[in-house]
């Protein structure tokens, strides 16, 4: 039976996704909002976060991400540990091109996407993404991600890392489950909707005005 990939983001609602969890959590490219997620806290998630992870999982992840968590939740103490403990026991899938260590225990190092694809097939349980924002464009592309929740919170933070960066596909989704929270978070849950459907035969015909024609030309020639 193949094993779904699914993906939990927390987002922006400009599609920011660095460091949510701390101030010193991803400062590259001189991102200094870490910790939003703290800071826009909300506990009407949570019930969502305990169905994501109140099961057993697999993660896979990016390198960074995995640097992250391996320098994180190995060493949580107090309220937290029980997660750090059921990460650790995880099963851990770091999809890297680089020969950097992995070794935090129960880590395997997936080479590119064609070993991502050959896990899906696989035996085991679900598996999760949890950041790894540089996973989704090739993910997407190869139809690999069989669910995607976005819990997107009620705050811009106008610079950073977005979840769908450079090489993104177009693609459709369809949304399966979605509620708000009473402080403003959108819990939105998506599967895969296939191509971009063509412009039906409704939309409106494109303008053939001479102002027209000299907009597309200015637009062609970068000057618009």
């Amino acid at each position: 039976m193949t094993r779904k990939i699914i993906a939990a983001s927390f987002i922006s609602l400009d599609g920011v996704v660095q460091a949510p969890g701390g101030p010193s959590e991803d400062t590259t490219v001189g991102f200094d909002e870490g910790g939003w997620l703290f800071r826009m806290w909300d506990d009407g998630v949570e019930d969502t976060l305990g169905a994501l992870f109140g099961r057993e999982y697999d993660l896979l992840l990016g390198r960074r991400t995995y640097d992250i968590f391996a320098a994180y939740w190995p060493y949580v103490e107090g309220e937290e540990a029980a997660m750090g403990e059921a990460f650790t026991k995880a099963s851990k899938y770091v999809l890297t091109r680089g020969g950097s260590s992995l070794d935090w225990e129960n880590t395997h190092r997936l080479s590119n996407i064609e070993d991502v694809a050959k896990l899906r097939q696989g035996d085991g349980p679900d598996l999760i993404i949890q950041g790894s924002s540089t996973l989704y464009p090739a993910l997407l592309a190869e139809g690999l991600i069989d669910e995607l929740t976005l819990l997107i919170y009620p705050v811009i933070i106008g610079k950073g890392k977005r979840l769908f960066g450079d090489g993104t596909v177009p693609a459709a989704l369809r949304m399966t489950f979605h509620r708000v929270t009473g402080k403003g978070t959108i819990i939105a849950t998506y599967e895969r909707g296939g191509a971009i459907p063509p412009l039906p035969d409704f939309a409106p015909a494109p303008a053939t005005s001479a102002r027209e024609m000299e907009r597309q030309r200015k637009m062609t020639v970068g000057t618009w």
